[in-house]
């Protein structure tokens, strides 16, 4: 792949360009409905920092206080008024089925020499969410919004349509590539887990299973809270990172607490395994990390550790296995948050193969897992690369014909 980044400076800014407010390229084109009570509604929310549309479930008309919705039809771009300042932008794709939101969405189309794919990538841009967030008016965080007006009336440099076109075209690009190598990550970690699931399930000689009670003990964490992060000192692990920044096994955390939090917090040693007990959906709960660090860490009170005889990979890895996905279904309560607790862990039952063979499934499952982490880390480089490369393009100091169509 030629690196995007090697085009000509241009020498001078490109013609056509129009620094105008988005009332030039848009304007509100909102279809309002009213809500029968015998009908079902799909609804759509807006993902933040430009993610594209978040699909909900559908919505009986008899079951929502809504007396009015908005129809989200494909190609317009739409916002939420609410959450705006976090960049809760996108233009729905050209194939969205009948959709529905609330009065908080407003909807817009597009002017003739306005491409809907361009206005795309501009939502995914840190300008259009400080634009957005310096629309936002109102008291406080979650109560600001930004008005259809006060949207229209932000002013931002345009290209001519020819110019979109080809933006959208060597974006696209990279939008590909990175799709691809998601799709092979994604493929290559279920392709992992149902090879656990086959390993777990075929036993054999020396193997016996049990609660998970009878393997271990389980405590929960304390809390601590995000403003009680320093730089340096004692290790902790909170269960969201357990999601976001670790996989099957850590050496290093990646934040920490005042070291006079230790004898107030309860600690994970070297080999115990951190176990998230709270997410926002059925899917990660219960997910884990086996601590193989040095020193001892702090663990968040949605979290429990783990502490048992075996080999600690091969119990975090079993966290990942569809047997335990399967068991804890049963156990998990859903409301605005998934929990599972301690209680129902323990009833959970765990095969337990001999020492070497839970180490001979725990190293390929490590072997898989250092593939998928290559894979995620280049798409990840390609994302920062596009950041740049149409930072650079709106910037205008890459010209457009210097890069080349196959980036």
């Amino acid at each position: 792949m030629s690196d995007p980044m090697n085009g000509d400076l241009a020498a001078d800014a490109q013609e056509g360009w129009l620094r105008a407010p988005l009332s030039r390229f848009l304007a509100l084109n909102v279809a309002v409905v009213d809500v029968d009570p015998v009908q079902t509604y799909p609804t759509v929310g807006v993902l933040n920092r430009g993610r594209g549309l978040l699909y909900r479930d559908p919505v009986a008309g008899s079951s929502t206080a809504y007396k009015k919705l908005n129809r989200i039809g494909p190609g317009m771009l739409l916002y939420s008024r609410l959450k705006a300042f976090e960049g809760a932008i996108t233009v729905t794709p050209d194939d969205l089925p009948e959709s529905f939101a609330s009065q908080e969405f407003p909807t817009f189309a597009f002017a003739s020499d306005a491409d809907p794919e361009f206005f795309r990538i501009l939502t995914t841009t840190q300008r259009m969410w400080d634009a957005l967030q310096g629309a936002s008016k109102g008291m406080g965080g979650r109560r600001e919004r930004v008005k259809p007006a006060d949207f229209l009336n932000i002013i931002m440099d345009i290209p001519p349509l020819p110019v979109q076109e080809r933006i959208v075209e060597v974006i696209n690009v990279v939008d590909e590539q990175v799709a691809a190598l998601e799709v092979e990550a994604d493929s290559l970690l279920r392709v992992r887990n149902a090879a656990l699931g086959n390993m777990l399930s075929r036993g054999g000689e020396g193997w016996s299973s049990a609660p998970l009670s009878k393997t271990g003990t389980l405590t929960r964490g304390r809390r601590f809270v995000k403003s009680d992060y320093v730089e340096a000192g004692l290790g902790c692990i909170h269960y969201g990172q357990i999601y976001t920044d670790y996989g099957a096994s850590a050496t290093e955390t990646v934040t920490y607490l005042p070291g006079s939090f230790r004898v107030s917090m309860r600690l994970a040693q070297t080999g115990d395994v951190v176990i998230a007990g709270t997410s926002e959906n059925v899917e990660d709960v219960g997910k884990a990390v086996a601590w193989l660090g040095d020193d001892d860490v702090a663990v968040h009170d949605d979290c429990f550790i783990f502490r048992h005889e075996l080999d600690p990979k091969f119990v975090s890895y079993f966290f990942a296995s569809p047997l335990f996905q399967h068991q804890k279904r049963q156990f998990t309560s859903e409301t605005k948050v998934v929990r599972i607790s301690a209680a129902n862990i323990k009833k959970i039952v765990m095969p337990v193969p001999p020492r070497d063979e839970q180490e001979r499934i725990s190293g390929m499952a490590d072997a898989a897992d250092v593939q998928i982490a290559a894979l995620r880390a280049e798409a990840a480089r390609l994302r920062e690369a596009r950041v740049a490369l149409l930072s650079r393009l709106l910037d205008r100091t890459i010209d457009i014909k210097s890069v080349e169509a196959g980036v």
